[in-house]
């Protein structure tokens, strides 16, 4: 049997150093995966512990007798917690859907405006906008603290709103101007020449090809204002106006923390985001592949 020439040897070798590489990629996603997991695994078990259990030492992964009971607390419109939490939900919930939908609604017209539109100043413009993130959340904490004030708007919602659209605006536009750069000036010049309106054209032609684009920024927009912290607990001191991220701070006292109590709440607050990501993950990964590269 006659030897490999040299270009066989070289395409073993390749091969060989591709699977080689592919193995080292799956390992890292596999401890990846598992640093992500056991976090999360560790907080919905000891949701499933007793006070007691939830303290022994050494814990245990799985507790010798699992109840509900935290969960049903949280539930419980008779109990002072479950009341609490779920006043924390709903709050949570209106201000993060109000977030969203103002997100879109000025985002859209923005986007487009800046994708399709010539006019002084464009591009300075559009990176005054994107400048917004290169600063941290926390240099903006008094300023805006000191606005919310002068506008009568502490304790209130709007306050938290208005906030969060500062931070989700420059991201929602920048994405949505992604989806309208790839999407043929074409199609609306062919819809303007059948007599369409440049409004219905962009309503009957670019909304719904931009359709991934408009759901993806409002995954980001909603679990931004969803999990927000350091802002709703500097602008909110009324119990009736806080939200999730806030509120579970009832969990801790000055004697002891209730720590099933508390990884049961987190673990239901987690619940909205996976559940919205889950539904509409085909959107989101369309919308990181489509909106990434301009044609």
């Amino acid at each position: 049997m006659s030897s490999m020439t040299h270009t066989e040897q070289l395409s073993v070798r390749s091969r060989r150093q591709i699977d080689g590489w592919r193995w080292t990629g799956r390992i890292f996603l596999a401890i990846l995966l598992i640093f992500t997991v056991v976090p999360i695994a560790w907080m919905f078990i000891t949701s499933l512990k007793t006070g007691f259990a939830a303290m022994q030492y050494p814990p245990q992964w799985w507790p010798a007798a699992p109840t509900l009971e935290n969960y049903t607390r949280l539930l419980d419109t008779r109990d002072s917690v479950g009341q609490d939490f779920l006043r924390y939900f709903f709050n949570s919930m209106y201000v993060s859907v109000l977030t969203t939908i103002l997100a879109i609604l000025v985002a859209v017209p923005a986007a487009y405006a800046f994708s399709r539109f010539s006019f002084p100043g464009r591009t300075f413009l559009f990176f005054a906008v994107l400048m917004r993130n290169m600063f941290p959340a926390v240099v903006f904490l008094v300023p805006l603290f000191i606005l919310m004030r002068v506008l009568g708007l502490v304790n209130t919602h709007g306050s938290l709103i208005l906030t969060y659209l500062t931070f989700g605006l420059p991201l929602a536009i920048w994405l949505l101007k992604g989806f309208y750069d790839n999407i043929p000036i074409q199609l609306e010049q062919a819809a303007r020449i059948d007599g369409a309106t440049r409004f219905q054209a962009f309503f009957f032609i670019v909304m719904p090809l931009s359709t991934p684009g408009i759901i993806a920024t409002a995954i980001y927009s909603f679990i931004g204002a969803w999990n927000e912290y350091i802002y709703a607990y500097t602008f909110l001191t009324r119990q009736d106006q806080m939200t999730l991220p806030v509120g579970i701070q009832r969990f801790f006292s000055e004697n002891a923390t209730d720590w099933p109590g508390l990884m049961a709440a987190t673990f239901m607050m987690s619940v909205p985001v996976v559940v919205l990501f889950l539904v509409l993950q085909k959107y989101f990964v369309r919308a990181l592949t489509e909106g990434a590269v301009k044609s």
